[in-house]
């Protein structure tokens, strides 16, 4: 990150996204409507769902006006121009983490947890048993894992969790304490949903691979704002989700390397992902149908690939530079509030746009109210980290979470509301 690194054009990219114009308050009985005297929005909830362009509307909306059909099911004209248009929205996700095996090393799931749960239960059930060990962080979110205990649960194998340090760094030391001869899976967040911390998933994989493991990495955090490379990163599997990137809600993405896939089972059943079904048993389709059961998400698919091709012309050097740019500024003024705690690597270094914190006093959800008054979008509670939280000592923090629209003013007004909330409860 140390390179010059041109900045993007902020309101340029904001007329791109009609939502960011609407404004709000009042009376939300009626989604949409807003009264005389809303406000305009400010949105802040990026971790959880990033707003979605006019292109990636339009290409899924183009799609259910002209050529709307099932795929692989027909040899008519709408179904084979479906069809094409849906494979090589695989090829594009390959194309964007750098998956060389193309579309065969990438599967279309409803979201990141639904991916982790395909390797967990296809994988996980069929290959460990007790005396297996599947190692985690302390910073994983509950996709993660509760995913994993449940696989240990049903298999006997053991689940450890690999330290954070006071700045919610990992520990890498107790990594490799823990990562040996018995340990079958390590599954690790790419960068926090809560800490904005980016962990050394390169090093992770050196170190699993060492022992004979496979890794897991939960990307739901990092596709959608750094060069994710998979290959460079060495994983096994990767993970992440279409509507936290300016694709649509109901999508993910799981990639494999071909050959484990190939050699896994899937768990999901029915249409499309079997090549010969007879009255005694059933072979399976081609990767990576074989694990995409019934009708699959085309639309979405679509879509994702448009959000994709967006984040690219952008450039995601650029939208990793402006989200850092924003978070450090925050956190800047954040310091000069000593009732206030931010959770998280210092600023200054690589780590995401998400900034949690908590104000003295004041629980999260009461926060994210006042916040809501000055039309501040963000997220309060435990951020599906529960025991991350409890490591932390609290058991919710509020969340503002940048994205490549954000401006450093709409940062000042999530001061000035903070600001605001801390006179009302002093």
């Amino acid at each position: 990150m140390s390179k010059h690194i041109e900045p993007f054009d902020v309101e340029g990219v904001r007329a791109d996204f009609p939502i960011l114009s609407r404004e709000v308050g009042g009376d939300i009985s009626t989604p949409g409507a807003g009264p005389d005297d809303s406000t305009p929005l400010v949105y802040l909830d990026n971790g959880a769902t990033s707003q979605t362009p006019e292109r990636v509307i339009d290409a899924m909306s183009t799609y259910y006006r002209e050529y709307n059909s099932n795929v692989h099911r027909g040899v008519h004209h709408l179904s084979q121009e479906a069809s094409i248009a849906y494979e090589t929205a695989h090829d594009r996700l390959a194309e964007f983490i750098g998956a060389s095996g193309g579309r065969e090393e990438i599967v279309f799931t409803k979201n990141t947890t639904e991916s982790m749960n395909t390797i967990a239960y296809s994988w996980g059930l069929a290959e460990l048993g007790p005396g297996d060990e599947i190692v985690l962080s302390e910073m994983e979110h509950h996709a993660a894992l509760v995913t994993w205990q449940q696989i240990a649960k049903k298999t006997g194998a053991d689940v450890k969790f690999v330290r954070i340090d006071d700045d919610g760094r990992l520990d890498m030391d107790h990594a490799r304490e823990l990562i040996g001869e018995n340990t079958e899976m390590v599954s690790v967040v790419h960068v926090s949903n809560v800490l904005g911390t980016v962990n050394p998933v390169a090093d992770l994989a050196d170190l699993a691979h060492a022992n004979d493991a496979y890794i897991f990495a939960d990307g739901a955090q990092a596709a959608p704002n750094r060069p994710v490379d998979v290959e460079e990163l060495g994983v096994d599997f990767y993970a992440f989700s279409g509507h936290k990137m300016c694709g649509p809600t109901g999508i993910g993405v799981l990639y494999g390397k071909e050959h484990l896939l190939e050699a896994i089972d899937p768990f999901l059943y029915g249409g499309m992902m079997i090549r010969k079904v007879s009255f005694e048993d059933s072979t399976w389709n081609e990767l990576p149908w074989k694990f995409e059961a019934g009708t699959p998400l085309i639309a979405e698919g679509i879509g994702l690939a448009e959000a994709a091709d967006y984040i690219d012309e952008i450039g995601m050097e650029r939208i990793q530079r402006h989200e850092l740019e924003l978070a450090d500024y925050a956190m800047e003024q954040l310091e000069g509030f000593d009732d206030v705690e931010v959770y998280g690597p210092p600023r200054g270094e690589d780590r995401s746009g998400v900034v949690s914190f908590n104000l003295d006093g004041v629980h999260a959800h009461d926060l994210a109210s006042i916040m809501n008054d000055y039309a501040v979008a963000i997220r309060a509670g435990d951020h599906c980290t529960q025991p991350l939280h409890e490591t932390l000592g609290t058991a919710a923090s509020a969340r503002a979470s940048f994205y490549l629209y954000n401006t450093r003013e709409e940062v000042d007004t999530l001061l000035e509301a903070i600001d605001s909330a801390r006179q009302l409860f002093a």
